[in-house]
């Protein structure tokens, strides 16, 4: 019988990421914590590292739209 391999959704991604990023623990102690191979979570960092300009730029003009509805009112 093959092994199956794990899927992960986003938000267990992004949470696994944003953990490795805090640097409060090592990659090793987050990898037994979540049960992800230390690789994977090396990736994970550096792919949300690459996003966050996006994201950033999203956010500008996410708020600048709400505010620019705020002020029709």
């Amino acid at each position: 019988m093959r092994n199956m391999r794990k899927g992960h959704d986003g938000a267990s991604k992004a949470r696994v990421a944003l953990e490795a990023l805090k640097e409060e623990k090592t990659i090793a102690q987050i990898s037994s914590e979540f049960g992800v191979h230390a690789n994977q979570i090396r990736q994970w960092r550096q792919k949300l590292l690459e996003e966050l300009p996006q994201f950033d730029k999203l956010t500008t003009v996410y708020r600048s739209t709400e505010e620019a509805r705020q002020g029709r009112r």
